[in-house]
């Protein structure tokens, strides 16, 4: 009952997001700033999973300005958990195919977000100057996924450098964003408890550069992996309750 309930919700909202999302960024395609309006929307759909969402930002992050976003990917659970993190001008960097998703991908594009073709690597790399560039001249911050796919319960995965030479390049700092794991969530389930999702300390990128970019990567993702088995540790015990 649930999972029909809640098909039939998501669907509606698809429908509208589709009328009234598409039709808003009309008036200005490929703004920054639609990115964080529906990326909170998307987030808002949390509480109709039965999802208690727990948002927290550090102090030092609210002041960053310009940086890199790197987020843990798991599955199709980040559109209703982590993206109520997205932050003021922040766009995102996906794979191109995610134009092609009914609806989804059609309000992707139009809200400025980066698409890449991961299958060419010379596009790929020059997508890394494109992204160097939005963040030097457009006043915006750059979301990405290091892992470069959904880890699907299996815990955080190695991380490519793409997003690191990015922060490089535009010498921003990177913003780590962890989100609890969601492999216990269930659209069947009318409680499916808590999830915590964290903006952390901005990791500065002075003394890093291309030839020692590997060490940033591990040095994020060690950061990264601690805080996730602290956040699955306190989930655990508040799921308990």
């Amino acid at each position: 009952m649930y999972f029909i309930l809640r098909l039939l919700a998501v669907a509606l909202f698809a429908i509208f997001m589709l009328v009234f999302g598409c039709g808003y960024c009309l008036f200005s395609p490929r703004n920054p700033k639609h990115v964080y309006t529906f990326g909170r929307m998307f987030g808002k759909l949390s509480s109709l999973f039965g999802i208690k969402l727990d948002l927290r930002q550090s102090e030092a992050s609210k002041d960053v300005g310009t940086c890199v976003y790197i987020a843990n990917h798991q599955s199709n659970w980040d559109l209703v958990t982590v993206s109520n993190a997205v932050r003021p001008r922040a766009v995102t960097v996906g794979k191109k195919s995610l134009a092609y998703i009914p609806i989804f991908g059609t309000l992707y594009w139009l809200t400025g977000n980066i698409l890449i073709d991961r299958n060419n690597r010379s596009k790929a790399m020059g997508t890394i100057g494109q992204v160097v560039d939005q963040v030097k001249n457009k006043d915006v911050s750059v979301w990405l996924f290091p892992e470069g796919t959904r880890s699907r319960g299996r815990g955080l995965l190695p991380f490519k450098t793409g997003a690191f030479h990015a922060a490089i390049g535009a010498g921003v700092p990177i913003v780590p964003i962890v989100c609890s794991s969601t492999k216990h969530l269930s659209a069947s389930r009318g409680d499916n408890g808590h999830i915590i999702v964290e903006v952390m300390d901005p990791i500065s990128i002075e003394g890093y550069d291309k030839d020692n970019v590997r060490e940033l990567a591990k040095k994020c993702h060690d950061i990264m992996a601690a805080k996730l088995a602290e956040l699955d540790a306190e989930v655990a015990e508040l799921n308990k309750k």
